[in-house]
């Protein structure tokens, strides 16, 4: 087995999995009585652990190496997506979590059943269910081939494989016994540990420059490098794509999102729920701006070789697949213990998205699928719910774990975009929740019969507006692009048009 791996690498790597496998023996001990205990943790998880557990499942492998690519190639004005997101958790918090904590909701999906019935919980589960397997399959994806290149310098079907189950492994360590309060608490391991070598990453960038900081400043300055706010109406991450698409699909994220938002659903009151949001949020921004800072000493490493003493011409390519420069990086530069550090955070940026979905997935399929039809045809205990909620752990993990594969032989043997469909699908979903969630609470309009066809229409609108559906055809037709922003936005108003179309009183 070839492997770029030292004896210090793999040192720092297996005492990684030491403490991954010590930590996960420790929380499984957790005590679980009900599917309470399972799902929200009993409503016991203190505000801070809940907070890095938002914070950590809203990181994944795909936007640790994706952060410093966004800067390197262009600027810093992706930290608006951020800002962004700050005002759309002020929503979530101010708006929804009252909502949530009301009805003592287990998924967020049960305040549609309050409204429409149950059978619009049920669909709006069902679209989160497809919408996750497609989007986190196909982050393990990424984070998988990210962690095969490391390890093994290649990316055989078979070390990806392994990539893969170790990921997942790692997961079901943490998501099969304790549940929700066990995930979280790894979580905060998994933030500590991807932080932490963000930041030895930063500094060890910073001090192989030949140059003070002075001309690194000036030197970005001059190359339009720091730019903040685009004012430009192109889309991408202007200041009104923010204000728009990026700003629903934010409030998506943190509210609607079974995998985002079980987390704020775990603390003991609304006061906490809200305020573990907040400071999620206040987390997450400076950890956005570490890795886009990495992102440009990496552009004066590779674009200044006077500040860096490196001339090379860099090809972001790996063995037919492109590769982000934070990659290439860790390919070809990385000195011995940093390549283990930098492998450990990879994990673990990967391993707090990869066991938040299994607790997330799990919830809703026990929750607001099983458990209401079991319950209408047999009287079982809440013992048999938590025995079927870790059942269907298990049953994701292989779900999931299958969907990576897919995805591997799809972006390797085909021209068809099946990688961009996956990751974008659980945003195209989120236009359909988006409507049906703003006709519920700020309307009196809307019906059980409309729920379907405004979840279904938001999800087709934007799926529609894709490039590789009719999205260059009319962008052709109307010599006019529209940015994914501007899609999510369009799609949001369609599904909640169609929410418009009946009346009908609250249910319950």
């Amino acid at each position: 087995m070839n492997s770029a791996f030292s004896t210090l690498d793999w040192g720092i790597f297996f005492a990684y999995f030491l403490v991954l496998t010590v930590t996960s023996v420790l929380l499984s001990r957790v005590k679980v009585k009900s599917t309470r205990d399972y799902f929200v943790g009993g409503n016991s998880v203190p505000m801070f652990a809940a907070a890095m557990s938002v914070l950590a499942t809203s990181q994944s492998a795909a936007t640790f190496l994706g952060g410093p690519e966004y800067s390197y190639g262009k600027d810093l004005t992706f930290i608006g997506f951020y800002i962004s997101a700050f005002f759309a958790v002020l929503f979530v918090a101010k708006v929804l979590i009252p909502r949530f904590y009301a009805i003592r909701a287990v998924t967020v999906y049960e305040l549609l059943e309050k409204r429409y019935g149950e059978n619009a919980k049920k669909q709006a589960g069902m679209m989160f269910l497809i919408g996750r397997l497609f989007a986190s399959g196909a982050r393990l994806y990424i984070g998988a081939l990210a962690i095969s290149m490391i390890l093994f310098l290649d990316i055989t079907p078979t070390h990806v494989a392994i990539s893969i189950s170790l990921l997942m492994l790692g997961a079901l360590a943490y998501a099969y016994f304790g549940g929700v309060k066990s995930i979280i608490f790894s979580d905060i391991i998994q933030a500590v540990t991807y932080i932490g070598a963000g930041i030895a990453i930063l500094i060890y960038l910073y001090m192989s420059m030949h140059t003070d900081f002075s001309i690194m400043v000036s030197t970005l300055q001059s190359d339009n490098k720091l730019r903040l706010l685009d004012w430009s109406i192109s889309g991408g991450f202007s200041v009104w794509a923010l204000l728009g698409g990026w700003l629903l699909l934010n409030i998506a994220a943190y509210g609607l999102d079974q995998d985002m938002t079980q987390r704020a659903l775990t603390c003991k009151s609304t006061k906490e729920a809200q305020n573990s949001l907040m400071m999620s949020i206040y987390l997450t921004i400076p950890v956005a701006l570490l890795f886009l800072m990495i992102g440009l000493l990496l552009y004066l490493f590779y674009q200044h070789p006077e500040l860096s003493g490196l001339s090379t011409e860099v090809v972001q390519k790996f063995d037919g697949e492109k590769i982000t420069i934070f990659m290439y990086y860790i390919l070809h530069e990385m000195p011995e213990g940093m390549r283990g550090l930098v492998t450990v955070g990879a994990v673990a940026a990967a391993l707090s998205s990869s066991n938040s979905v299994l607790g997330a997935m799990s919830s809703v399929a026990i929750e607001d699928l099983y458990k209401p039809w079991k319950q209408k045809r047999s009287n079982v205990d809440e013992m048999h719910f938590v025995k079927a909620g870790r059942n269907a752990v298990l049953f994701f993990a292989a779900a999931l774990s299958a969907m990576a594969m897919v995805s591997y032989y799809w972006q390797r043997y085909t021209e068809l975009p099946l990688l961009s469909f996956a990751l974008g699908v659980m945003a195209f979903a989120y236009t359909g929740l988006l409507g049906v969630y703003g006709a519920a609470i700020f309307t009196k309009r809307g019906s059980a019969t409309t729920v379907p066809l405004a979840l279904l229409g938001g999800f087709m609108t934007v799926l529609l507006l894709q490039p590789y559906v009719l999205g260059d055809t009319l962008a052709t037709m109307l010599d006019l692009k529209l940015g994914f922003s501007w899609q999510i936005l369009i799609g949001t108003v369609v599904s909640f048009g169609m929410m418009m179309i009946t009346k009908e009183k609250e249910h319950g």
